[in-house]
């Protein structure tokens, strides 16, 4: 009776270790955001009005509500002329009708804190749409906003660039420390258009600069920078970094439509895809036998 008793009890030991140890980790389920960019109400008309803008940014957020993504980012120049006070009314009667129950996370654009940002241009900025730099959260993905006009031209904010890169460098570890899947960079200037070492433009960031905050990036394990600005895309690496830079809602330029991105997050990686406006979809296929592209 009592080896029994002994067996009986190693059994139980060995089974309640089996029940408390951490198997294989189970698989999240693949969830899908959208990103939209440059809605930049007046730019079709010159500030004369923003009619055009408005029907295009009214059709992108109708997608949005069918689609129900688990959030929305829109990648700056939320309004064409900084401090616009309709043009601002306009953006934010319209972005208002996205459902409330989808996050919708603003990013400042050059035309929404001026192409040199000012402590004042900046307050501006954040008294109406709230912080211009902050972090946030859906499952295994964690989002770093910037203010990339202070980055791009930073001589009359040195304060507010020096800030944010101390407070990105903390929020980068903070991600790290808490085991994300993905930390993804959001801001509007792409980093690059083409290559991580080409020259200088309006519509990337400087290379005194950029160098730096790319390899940071690689430091911290970041490998996808999502941005808008050059009103088309481009897709474009730097080892395992990839800058996506979304086309406009609003009005694109140099031969390219307006549209919005649609970004499926699986555990090990985020696909993409551009829709033009004449050709959203009605609804988002994340099955892993579903193509590459969403």
């Amino acid at each position: 009776m009592k080896t029994m008793s002994i067996i009986t009890a190693c059994l139980w030991v060995l089974g309640s270790l089996a029940w408390a140890s951490p198997g294989p980790a189970k698989p999240s389920e693949p969830f899908y955001f959208i990103q939209l960019s440059d809605p930049q109400l007046g730019m079709f008309s010159e500030n004369r009005e923003f009619v055009q803008d408005a029907a295009n940014f009214e059709l992108a957020v109708n997608a949005v509500n069918r689609l129900r993504p688990a959030f929305v980012v829109v990648t700056g120049d939320l309004v064409n002329k900084p401090g616009d006070a309709a043009q601002i009314a306009e953006y934010r009667r319209i972005v208002g009708k996205i459902d409330p129950a989808i996050p919708v996370y603003n990013i400042a654009g050059n035309h929404d804190v001026e192409n040199m940002p000012t402590a004042a241009s900046l307050a501006a900025y954040s008294k109406i749409f709230g912080p211009d730099r902050y972090t946030f959260r859906h499952e295994g993905l964690v989002g770093i906003v910037l203010n990339s006009s202070v980055i791009h031209s930073p001589a009359q904010a040195a304060q507010a660039l020096a800030e944010q890169e101390r407070w990105l460098r903390a929020e980068l570890q903070k991600a790290k420390d808490g085991k994300a899947q993905h930390i993804v960079i959001f801001q509007h200037h792409p980093w690059f258009i083409k290559d991580a070492s080409e020259a200088d433009g309006y519509f990337n960031i400087p290379l005194a600069r950029r160098a730096a905050y790319l390899a940071l990036f690689r430091e911290f394990g970041v490998r996808y920078l999502f941005c808008g600005h050059y009103h088309r895309n481009a897709e474009a690496r730097d080892g395992s970094l990839e800058n996506i830079t979304s086309g406009p809602v609003g009005k694109p330029l140099g031969g390219a439509k307006s549209g919005i991105r649609v970004a499926i997050v699986r555990d090990t990686q985020i696909e993409h895809r551009y829709f033009e406006l004449g050709e959203l979809p009605v609804k988002i296929d994340v099955s892993p036998t579903a193509a590459k592209t969403p």
